[in-house]
């Protein structure tokens, strides 16, 4: 069951790249959740690089941006030093952030099961989903536009 704008945002303890647990509910202000398939493929460093090179307007819409993914924390970490990433990557290694999120495929490319999709959910500061968007194609970028909209709407 996909998660709805007004939903309460389900809570969730990850794990970041220096491998401390980070909880969605200890986070102030606006939080920006981008769900994504894999790290170090094409889609998903276009879309994390299209964040880092204008990090600059969420944190100016006062946003917490974080990536997701079921990669593991180290991957996750080379990843982020290697494209020079300006936010924080968090591993869903046992997949139950994105499941939650209703942003997990079954079966992805190459018989991989659980998967996260590409997924963008804007938390207010309330934890409640101000928007939300679940792309079934993992070839789809996230409408980076009406994430800003709906961040400047709070």
């Amino acid at each position: 069951m996909a998660l709805q704008v007004g939903d309460k945002a389900p809570d969730f303890t990850l794990i970041n790249t220096q491998k401390e647990e980070v909880t969605l509910s200890n986070q102030e202000g606006p939080v920006v959740l981008l769900f994504f398939p894999m790290a170090f493929t094409g889609v998903c460093t276009t879309e994390l690089c299209t964040i880092r090179d204008d990090y600059s307007s969420y944190n100016d819409l006062k946003a917490i941006v974080f990536g997701i993914s079921v990669d593991s924390p180290f991957s996750l970490g080379k990843f982020k030093e290697e494209q020079n990433l300006n936010f924080e990557l968090l591993s869903d290694f046992n997949k139950t952030a994105s499941a939650a999120y209703g942003a997990l495929y079954e079966d992805f490319v190459l018989g991989l099961k659980g998967v996260s999709k590409r997924s963008a959910f804007v938390v207010d500061g309330n934890g409640i989903i101000q928007y939300a968007e679940v792309l079934e194609s993992a070839g789809d970028l996230p409408n980076f536009t009406a994430i800003k909209q709906a961040l400047q709407e709070l």
